[in-house]
Formats: structure tokens, C-alpha cells, sequence
């Protein structure tokens, strides 16, 4: 299901659980967000977040830990820290065990590595297997983070570089290279939590995590209507090695077309700007970076944070006064 669509069916269901009906929840239906926000008191705020899809990647083990970084970096996107998660789980009934063995080892090695506590989970048969987590976390309810809270002047930060979702169809294809492939893998098994942590450890006013909607779908969603637009500059876009290539031999996912036409009109780019680098603003990622708004004056003691946990950040853009997203060459 494409953004639009998914968006029109959430509409339905808002009107259902209206917030004077449940004072407690203080990001739902109606926020959009990363992530659900239940106040349980003055001090805690439990987060909840579920997420699962088929296999990216050929190896097993690889392939659980990517699906569970994946759902587990919600939970950074709004703040939180990790308290437990339950598997989901679809296996076809002739998938040999130990494959089914290395999937969520993987997964629980990820869960392990977030502080938190793999305790139950679902399975079922299916004709194609899926794999994903529900996670719980936990966050001061004063301090949850969204999408929406830049403000102009604001830089925008990226924790991860992009390309994940072309090396893997170039990879389909089988036009990837080795090295190529073990950096998506590498870059989409690599946790949010340390980047989360130095974002957290300052100010930062907003913040989503770049996954299916693509770089230009999720900086749409951090845009409040006809209050904040965004300026990207393509030339400071960090890229995995080998998707400019693939970029250009348009090896894109089929999802970058869907997002595509649901954010296009927000996005207005710069002639000089190629169109195999306009399409990989709107391909999807896999367990992508982190992308925040900071104030300018952040940003110095953000990258040293980083740096000392052993973590890349890239300024790539600013939020501007105004609407919709502006890329620059």
C-alpha cells in the first residue's frame, strides 16, 4: 500500500479514538508518527512500534538482524530507549528449521545489542516468509520527540548514508557488487541507538527515521503546512558505495514510484539537479538513518557526540519558513 492510500484508510480510524476520549495518548492516530506515546505518569511514557517485511537480503541471519534494526529504530526516532520486543514471525511449513534458526538469531542478537529483552512473539505459516518485531519502549513523557518540531534556521541532520533500497534491486538483479552489497547489509544491521543517544544528548527538535517513504517522503513529513519548508542540498547527500551507479542505470524499487507521485508535488528541484539523484531521494530505505532538526548552534557539539560513539552524522539541508521541500544542486 502507497502513502496516499494508507493515509486515506488512517483517516477513517482517527475519528474512532478521539483524544479527549484518551488523554493518555500522547502520540496516536492522529500525530503520524514514528511511533505510539502512552503517558503512565509524571515520569514514564511507554513507546510501542511494530514493523516486519519479507527478505531483503539472501542470508538468514543477516536478514533477521536487518528486519529487527529496522523496527527497533522507532523507538530511537522519538527518543526512547528499548524495554522488550515480541518476534513476528511468517515461515512457509517447508523452511528448513535451521534457516528459521538463523532469522531470529539475528533478530535477537539485535534486540540484545538495543538493551532490551526479546520475551514471546507470534509465528505463523505463510507463503512467503516475513519477519519483523513489536517493541515496547520507554521515554519521559516531557521529553518524547516528532516529526514536526523543527523550526526555521534549523539544520538538518542525516546518520546514515542512503542507497539501500537500490543496491538491493541492483542486487536482484544481479548487478550489485560484493562490496557494494556488504555495505547496505553492513549500514542496515547498524542500530540507531548510538546516533539516538548523542541526538538526545543535546537539542533536537524533531527527528523521524528515513525508511520506506524515502529522504524526500520522511522530510515531507516533518513539514508543518504552510509553516516550515525544507532545503536539501544534493551535493551533501551521503551515498553508499555503487548507488550513484546504480542510480543512473535507474535500478530503482519499485516503491520509488508510488513515492513518487504522493510526494512529488511537495518537492520542487533545481534544473541542475540530475534526475537519476532526484529518484534516489524518493527511493525507499531499509533500517536507514536518523534524519533530525538541531539548532545551527548544535551542531559542532553534535558531530563530537558522534564522533566519540563512533558514529558518522551529515548535515545535509535546513528548515526554512515557508512549505515543501526545495533541493539545491
Amino acid at each position: 500500500m502507497g502513502p496516499a492510500a494508507l493515509a486515506q484508510v488512517l483517516r477513517r480510524l482517527e475519528a474512532m479514538f478521539p483524544a479527549e476520549r484518551f488523554p493518555k495518548v500522547l502520540l496516536g492516530l492522529d500525530g503520524a508518527d514514528d511511533a505510539a506515546v502512552w503517558r503512565v505518569d509524571d515520569e514514564t511514557a511507554l513507546i510501542a512500534t511494530t514493523d516486519f517485511f519479507t527478505p531483503i537480503v539472501d542470508d538468514p541471519y543477516a536478514y533477521g538482524a536487518i528486519a529487527a534494526a529496522n523496527a527497533l529504530s522507532d523507538v530511537y526516532a522519538v527518543g526512547g530507549a528499548v524495554l522488550f520486543a515480541l518476534n513476528l514471525c511468517g515461515f512457509q511449513e517447508d523452511l528448513p528449521p535451521e534457516e528459521r534458526g538463523e532469522i531470529l538469531r539475528g533478530g535477537a542478537e539485535k534486540i540484545l545489542e538495543a538493551g532490551g529483552a526479546l520475551v514471546g512473539g507470534h509465528t505463523i505459516i505463510a507463503a512467503e516468509p516475513f519477519y519483523g518485531l513489536a517493541v515496547v519502549g520507554r521515554v519521559r513523557p516531557d521529553r518524547f520527540l516528532t516529526r514536526q518540531g523543527g523550526r526555521p534556521g534549523d539544520a538538518l541532520i542525516l546518520t546514515k548514508p542512503l542507497g539501500t533500497g537500490i543496491i538491493a534491486t541492483a542486487a536482484k538483479g544481479g548487478a550489485a557488487s560484493a562490496a557494494s552489497l556488504d555495505g547496505a547489509v553492513q549500514s542496515m544491521m547498524r542500530l540507531n541507538r548510538r546516533a539516538a543517544e548523542a541526538l538526545c544528548a543535546g537539542a533536537v527538535r524533531a527527528c523521524t527515521d528515513v525508511t520506506g517513504f524515502g529522504l524526500a517522503g520522511h522530510a515531507c513529513e516533518m513539514l508543518r503546512p504552510g509553516a516550515t519548508g525544507i532545503r536539501l542540498a544534493a551535493s551533501a547527500l551521503p551515498l553508499l558505495e555503487g548507488a550513484r551507479a546504480y542510480a543512473e542505470d535507474f535500478l530503482f524499487p519499485e516503491g520509488a514510484g508510488r513515492n513518487e507521485d504522493c510526494y512529488g508535488g511537495r518537492v520542487r528541484f533545481d534544473p541542475a539537479v540530475p534526475e537519476s539523484v532526484r529518484m534516489l531521494l524518493f527511493s525507499p530505505e531499509t533500517s536507514g538513518g536518523l534524519l533530525a532538526a538541531v539548532p545551527p548552534g548544535e551542531v559542532d557539539a553534535l558531530r563530537a557526540r558522534a564522533q566519540a560513539a563512533g558514529e558518522s552524522l551529515w548535515r545535509i539541508g535546513e528548515v526554512l519558513a515557508g512549505d515543501g521541500i526545495e533541493v539545491a544542486p
